[in-house]
Formats: C-alpha cells, structure tokens, sequence
C-alpha cells in the first residue's frame, strides 16, 4: 500500500501517453525512423514496438485516428530538455538600468555618467535616464530639458530613443535602448570605394 502511494507521488508529469496507457482500438503509426507505417490495431503496435525493444509513444491524441511512434522515449526526453536548454541559454536577458542625473550635475560627475550609459548600451542593456528636480529646480524644466537634449545628442546614433522627456512628478524621464547596428559590409564597400 505504501508503495502504491509513493509511486502516484513520484510518478512523473508526461506529456505523451506510453505503450499500455494508450487506450484505442488503432492508431496511425510511424516508424523508428519516422517512416508512415499506416493505420495498424493498438496491439499490432506494441507487438511492433516489442520486436523492436522501443516504446510506442502517443504524439497527436486529438488526431483521428491517435498518431503514435516507435521510439526510444528515454532518448526522446534527454533530447527535448537538451533543446530547450540550449533555447534558454540562447536567450539574452535585457535589462533597464537607471541612470540619474540632476539639473546642476557638474562636470565631471556628467562624464562618469555618461560613460557608464555608453556601457551598459554595449552591453545591450537599456537605459532609464532620469532627472530629479529638487525644492525649486521644478521652476527651472528648461535646464532639465536642455540636460536631457545633451544626452540624447552626444549619443547620437548609439541609441534609439524610446520614450522621448517628459515629466512625472518631480522627474523627467527619457528612455534609451542600443541603437540598430549598421552592416558591416555596407562600410567596406565604402572604404574601397574611396579608396579607389
């Protein structure tokens, strides 16, 4: 009893039915090389799939007659999470980093700013600048603006501006992301072209 109630516990989720659990009269049946074996009884199957020492795995349920193959499902499973790790580690995660600025930011703290923008734009990520006004700084949106201008033109075509300025409460936001990248090939047919 105990076992009976371990096994239901640990037995896994599938998402195709196998040998014994298919439960219809036929099915359409492809062989182990994916070959159209035709439309054959549910035993004649798994006689097939026992000659063969695979197992018969439901594909299409809702299909009329159920289309079911003869595979190694051990093998068939190893492969499809080794797809969909490949798929996930072919993602790329984008991130939105926050960069803020105020309307009397000096210098030197701009340039150290701005380098760490172009930064995070090569990496790929995208970029929240924002601007806080403090106290009565919000009289003054035309510097904030001017700020923001200056950022957008000194990065030029580095970015693709995706939320142009504007104001939220006490903050102008402006939102940047990695601009496209011109082909390569179009810049050395330029080169020879001058060249010559």
């Amino acid at each position: 009893m105990a076992t009976e109630y371990r096994d239901r516990r640990h037995r896994e989720e599938r998402k195709h039915r196998l040998n014994r659990e298919i439960m219809v009269p036929e099915v359409r049946l492809s062989g182990v090389d994916n070959e159209p074996l035709g439309v054959v009884s549910i035993n004649d199957a798994l006689r097939m799939a026992g000659e063969l020492d695979v197992d018969l795995v439901e594909i299409a349920a809702t299909a009329a007659p159920p289309v079911c193959r003869l595979m190694d499902y051990g093998k068939f499973k190893y492969q499809e999470q080794k797809k969909a790790a490949e798929a996930k580690a072919k993602q790329t995660v984008i991130e939105i980093k926050e960069i803020k600025f105020r309307p009397g930011t000096d210098e030197g703290d701009y340039n150290i700013k701005m380098r760490n923008v172009k930064r995070f734009l090569a990496e790929g990520d995208k970029c929240k600048i924002t601007l806080r006004f403090r106290g009565r700084e919000i009289t003054h949106q035309d510097l904030g603006m001017a700020l923001l201008n200056r950022i957008r033109d000194e990065l030029g075509d580095l970015i693709l501006v995706e939320q142009f300025p504007k104001l939220e409460g006490r903050q102008m936001i402006m939102m940047i992301a990695p601009g496209r990248k011109k082909p390569a090939a179009a810049k050395t047919v330029v080169a020879e072209g001058a060249s010559v």
